[in-house]
């Protein structure tokens, strides 16, 4: 997967690029990975689960010197009101989360009507032989990470009832881009 990498920095920079002003919410922001992304933001807050993730964050905001927070919270229960963030961005996320329609209604709430919702998340692959593989290995990953690697983001935002803007994929299918339309 090593040469994975450099694809998926740059989806996550191509997702993240867009966030350039205004208040930016990175929902389960793992160890702040997208900050480097979004240093023309006003203001970045993360959020995750995780406290020992966001360690790893608030030690990157501050490398970045960026203007910000991280909270330990629940993206199906976001504690920000309504219409709070003018870019909300999470990445490789929404196979995680025990109820994916839930976070992304959360996300839609708390992004303003003229922001946008930008998610880089990973699915089924379209290769035939890399498919295979991650059906092979969906069930044993799931129990190992929590992560379900076969799952296909792009239904899930639609089963939510967002408006997808554009959609793009990269790496044999591996990696998928959908920009959301708040409601």
């Amino acid at each position: 997967m090593a040469t994975a990498r450099p694809v998926l920095r740059r989806s996550v920079s191509s997702a993240a690029i867009y966030a350039r002003e205004g208040r930016v919410l990175d929902v389960a922001c793992g160890t702040g990975r997208n900050f480097r992304s979004l240093t023309s933001a006003s203001e970045v807050v993360g959020i995750d689960i995780s406290e020992e993730m966001l360690v790893h964050a608030r030690n990157e905001l501050g490398r970045l010197d960026l203007e910000g927070t991280v909270q330990q919270m629940d993206a199906q229960a976001l504690d920000f009101p309504d219409d709070s963030f003018d870019t909300v961005i999470s990445s490789f996320s929404t196979c995680t989360f025990p109820d994916p329609i839930a976070a992304l209604h959360e996300m839609d709430r708390v992004c303003t009507p003229d922001g946008e919702i930008l998610l880089l998340e990973h699915r089924r692959s379209d290769a035939a032989p890399l498919a295979r593989f991650q059906d092979w290995r969906a069930e044993s990953h799931y129990e190992k990470t929590g992560c379900r690697l076969t799952h296909d983001p792009l239904s899930t935002v639609e089963q939510a009832g967002l408006p997808v803007e554009d959609v793009s994929t990269a790496f044999f299918g591996l990696v998928t881009t959908i920009d959301v339309i708040p409601r």
